[in-house]
């Protein structure tokens, strides 16, 4: 810019209002568009993060629908199992029903043996022919501590439902795969434990 020209700009802006605001209108509308500017590339990097946010969130989402899928596998497969147990567990006390009944049939006793269903008892195995009851469990696979248990259920009969009770009780014990201590300890409390195809324990029964 010449000077001549600098010594004209200067007057202009001195003596003509019009001038004057023109040019800082102009200065301010620069201002204006790098702060525009300025707030557009801000706003392009919040939409980048945006977007980045999104993809992740696709991507949690996606992980979150394929966990709940495997969950639902599992609760189907869980779903089986629980109704196949039920079904053997079932299978297991009508056989253990049956063999008991028949067994009890070579000793010269008919009697007729279910289950037995009170409040805070239940025995998979009971049965009553006139001073002879059978008290008993008919768990798939049991040790020792089946034993307790049973001695347990006894004692609630005893103290809390006595008319279901005779002079004689015979524990027994229905077990398919019995482990070595429960034999063992069966043999000394005089319990009687067998399966299907053999009698464990057979215990002194005098009618």
């Amino acid at each position: 810019m010449s000077a001549k020209l600098k010594e004209e700009f200067l007057k202009l802006l001195k003596e003509d209002k019009e001038f004057r605001y023109a040019v800082v209108g102009y200065i301010g509308l620069e201002r204006f568009w790098k702060e525009i500017k300025s707030l557009r590339e801000e706003a392009n990097k919040i939409w980048k993060e945006i977007k980045l946010l999104r993809e992740e969130q696709i991507l949690m989402r996606e992980d979150f629908n394929r966990m709940v899928e495997v969950l639902l596998r599992m609760d189907k497969r869980l779903t089986r199992v629980e109704k196949t147990l039920e079904k053997l567990t079932v299978d297991i006390e009508e056989e253990a029903r049956s063999i008991v009944r028949y067994k009890l049939r070579e000793l010269g006793i008919e009697m007729d043996v279910g289950t037995l269903k009170l409040p805070g008892l239940e025995l998979n195995l009971y049965g009553v022919s006139d001073g002879i009851c059978i008290v008993g469990e008919a768990p798939l696979r049991a040790g020792a501590s089946i034993v307790d248990e049973l001695k347990r259920k006894l004692e609630i009969l005893r103290t809390k439902y006595p008319n279901y009770l005779r002079e004689k009780t015979i524990l027994v014990l229905y077990v398919t795969l019995p482990l070595p201590e429960l034999v063992e300890r069966s043999r000394k409390e005089n319990i009687w434990l067998l399966k299907a195809t053999r009698e464990y324990v057979r215990p002194k029964i005098s009618i």
